[in-house]
C-alpha cells in the first residue's frame, strides 16, 4: 500500500473544512444530495454496485468535508490533514462521491468505476484515487490501520484526526474488536470512530445473520466514549455528535449513527435487500428528482 508519511510536528490549519467552522444545514443537505447523485450515476455506468451502504453514508460524510476535516483538494497528501479510513471498502462509491463534489477529481470520472485502468477501483485504493489516505476493502482491516495512523500522529504530537467508518455487518470481523483493544490501551482520542448502523449486510439483517446486540454497551464496555445518533441520516444531527467527538479528550470518542441502509432513494430504501444491487441508467433522472424534492 505504500508508505504513510507525516511531518514529526505540525498544526492545525484550518483554510478547507475545520472543526470550528459554523454548520449550514442547507448548505450540507445540498452536498450529501449530490453526494447521493455521484454515488448513483458512478454505479449506473456500471450497471451494479454496492449501493444501500453508499447511501445511508453519504449525509455523515458531507458533514466531515463540508463542516469537520482538515482538508484540500488542490493538495490531497498535505501534511496537516485528517485521514478518513473507509474501512467497508466497498462503498468506495461514497467515497468517490464525496471526492469528485468537493473537486479532487472531475465528476466525468464517476463514469469510469471499477474498469480498466480507472482511478476509481471497487474498494478504495491510496496509490489510485486523490483524497483517498488508507487503501481497505478486507472487512476489519481498516479499523486497524486507522488505529496505527492515529497512534503514529500521537507519537509524533500531530494534531490532526483520523476518522473511521465502520459497517454495523463489519462488526463481525474480530480485527475490529482486537483493533479497539488497542485503541483504548492506548486513550487515541484522536482516533474518531464512526459506525453506520444501518442494520443490514451482505446476506440479510444483522439481527438474523449475527446479532450485535446493543452496539453502545459493547464500545461503552471497551473503554470508549460512546456519541449515539438515533437519526444517523439527519446532518445537523451528525454534525453535533462529530463536534462532540473531536472535542473529547477523556477516551476515544465513537459515534453509532442509526441510519438507514438505501437512504435518501425510495427504490433502495424498500428494497429488502440493497447491499449490491442494480443501477439503470434510465433511471437515474427519476432518482435525482426524489432527492432534489426531498
Amino acid at each position: 500500500m505504500g508508505e504513510i508519511k507525516r511531518a514529526n510536528t505540525v498544526k492545525r490549519i484550518d483554510s478547507f473544512g475545520g472543526h470550528h467552522m459554523k454548520f449550514n444545514k442547507k448548505e450540507t443537505d445540498q452536498l450529501a444530495v449530490q453526494i447521493r447523485k455521484n454515488i448513483l450515476r458512478a454505479i449506473a455506468s456500471k450497471g451494479s454496485g454496492h449501493v444501500g451502504g453508499s447511501l445511508s453514508i453519504a449525509d455523515t460524510l458531507a458533514v466531515l468535508y463540508q463542516n469537520i476535516m482538515n482538508i484540500d483538494p488542490s493538495d490531497p497528501k498535505k501534511e496537516d490533514r485528517d485521514y478518513i479510513v473507509m474501512s467497508k471498502g466497498h462503498c468506495g462509491p461514497a467515497m468517490y462521491a464525496v471526492l469528485a463534489a468537493k473537486g479532487f477529481f472531475k465528476e466525468e470520472v464517476l463514469d469510469t468505476l471499477n474498469q480498466n485502468n480507472t482511478i476509481l477501483p471497487s474498494h478504495t485504493d491510496r496509490n489510485k484515487t486523490p483524497g483517498v489516505d488508507v487503501t481497505t476493502g478486507s472487512l476489519g482491516q481498516g479499523a486497524s490501520l486507522a488505529s496505527g495512523v492515529a497512534f503514529a500522529d500521537k507519537i509524533n504530537g500531530n494534531s490532526a484526526h483520523t476518522f473511521l467508518i465502520l459497517g454495523d455487518g463489519e462488526l463481525d470481523e474480530g480485527q475490529v474488536w482486537e483493533s479497539m483493544l488497542f485503541t483504548a490501551h492506548q486513550n487515541l482520542v484522536n482516533l474518531v470512530t464512526i459506525v453506520d448502523v444501518n442494520g443490514k449486510q451482505l446476506d440479510g439483517t444483522t439481527d438474523k445473520v449475527c446479532s450485535l446486540g446493543n452496539i453502545e454497551k459493547k464500545f461503552e464496555a471497551f473503554g470508549y466514549h460512546v456519541i449515539s445518533v438515533a437519526n444517523g441520516n439527519d446532518t445537523e444531527k451528525v454534525y453535533m455528535a462529530l463536534q462532540e467527538a473531536v472535542q473529547e479528550k477523556g477516551k476515544p470518542p465513537v459515534v453509532i449513527l442509526h441510519t438507514v441502509k438505501g437512504a435518501g432513494v425510495t427504490t433502495y430504501e424498500r428494497m429488502e435487500n440493497c447491499h449490491s444491487t442494480t443501477v439503470k441508467k434510465e433511471d437515474l433522472p427519476m432518482f435525482y428528482k426524489e432527492l432534489e424534492e426531498r
